[in-house]
């Protein structure tokens, strides 16, 4: 093994470490939320507030990210965000009121924003290096980490939120700093294999913003899974305990298709690999929510987070290209479908059925695998 392929193997490795870790702090932030409210004495509304905050927040670090991540400050920002994202988990964990909330989830968000910017853009750095796809086994990382923080998050239900908070965010930090001269040497293990990323792709903003539409799309399927798969199964008469199987199957799912990810796009191209995947992923849920079985919902939730696994990776590699600016442009409008899209759902159910509110993600899977060509052509170096 030559000293480069050392070097972008350690990057690999050190990467696959972040974005588990981030997977981990999201999934406990979000399933001890029940906890935080009542710590707080919250109302919906308040709660509400306080999401809102770490939406807030997470833009303007996405923004900011994008803005500061040249190669150069890889490492800084992906230290200072991991640690910042610790200190802000664990503050959160002892705030009792809604203004100490607000002030720690947007800190929280923006340190989560940071990261996100940093870790894919060092990605595509380290992918470039490797001169093959490695970008879906990272984002495997974070949805195992994800499957791993909510499986401890449950396995710690009688310990007070503030504990579990304090505890993860201490590992975290703990973890971050053994790392940190690990992830000093970053910055020029892959440097020679990139272009200029502040130059790349200014005549193509229009390919990018293509690009975010796409991500928006496939997130709100993500967000749609999240808030509503568990409903739909108990629309058909499942059991609690069964309904809350239907979003582990799409992660499951997610999980299993990202870990394969890197090999498929190598031998079939992005392009292959997105577009067939979001079109299983359409016929996928599409039949789960149109035939009245809970088997057959259950299967349309884990084929279409099978499908959908591969094509957030592809398009922020897509972004990539054009550097952190254009990453940080896609996840923002990304997570804007993340976070609107539950909300469009509901109030599509309210004027007709769940059933034909879940058919929206559905088509827009397909919308996806019909625009997957353009998208990634458009933005080809």
């Amino acid at each position: 093994m030559s000293r480069t392929d050392a070097s972008v193997r350690r990057s690999r490795v050190l990467l696959t470490g972040y974005f588990l870790g981030l997977g981990v702090v999201m999934a406990v932030w979000g399933a001890r939320m029940p906890a935080v409210q009542h710590a707080a004495h919250l109302t919906t509304a308040g709660l509400s507030l306080v999401l809102l905050a770490a939406a807030v927040g997470m833009v303007a670090g996405l923004q900011a990210g994008g803005r500061l991540a040249r190669p150069d400050r890889l490492p800084l920002l992906l230290t200072g965000g991991a640690l910042a994202l610790a200190a802000a988990l664990a503050v959160l964990g002892q705030c009792r009121t809604l203004a100490a909330l607000l002030a720690a989830a947007l800190a929280f968000g923006a340190a989560h924003g940071v990261l996100d910017v940093a870790a894919n853009t060092a990605a595509v750095r380290c992918q470039n290096a490797a001169d093959r796809p490695v970008m879906s086994s990272l984002h495997a990382a974070y949805s195992i980490g994800a499957l791993g923080g909510a499986a401890l998050a449950a396995a710690t239900a009688g310990t007070a939120h503030s504990a579990l908070f304090l505890a993860t965010g201490l590992a975290l930090t703990a973890t971050v700093l053994v790392a940190g001269p690990r992830t000093l040497a970053l910055s020029g293990a892959d440097q020679p294999k990139l272009p200029d990323p502040q130059g790349a792709g200014q005549g193509r903003a229009g390919g990018v913003w293509l690009l975010g539409a796409l991500a928006a799309a496939s997130l709100l399927g993500e967000g749609a899974a999240a808030d509503w798969a568990a409903v739909h199964l108990h629309t058909l008469h499942a059991t609690t305990a069964l309904s809350a199987t239907a979003f582990a199957l799409y992660s499951t799912g997610m999980a299993i298709g990202r870990l394969t990810g890197d090999r498929l796009t190598a031998a079939l191209g992005a392009p292959a690999v997105v577009r067939t995947g979001a079109a299983l992923a359409a016929a996928g849920l599409a039949t789960g929510v149109l035939v009245d079985s809970v088997l057959a919902a259950l299967a349309g939730w884990a084929v279409f987070g099978l499908g959908l696994s591969g094509t957030v990776p592809s398009l922020i590699t897509a972004a990539g290209r054009h550097g952190p600016r254009a990453v940080a442009t896609v996840s923002v409008t990304g997570y804007l479908g993340l976070l609107v899209g539950p909300a469009v759902i509901g109030a599509l159910a309210s004027a007709t059925t769940l059933p034909t509110a879940l058919l929206l993600p559905a088509l827009l899977a397909a919308a996806l695998a019909a625009l997957t060509r353009r998208a990634l052509e458009n933005t080809a170096p």
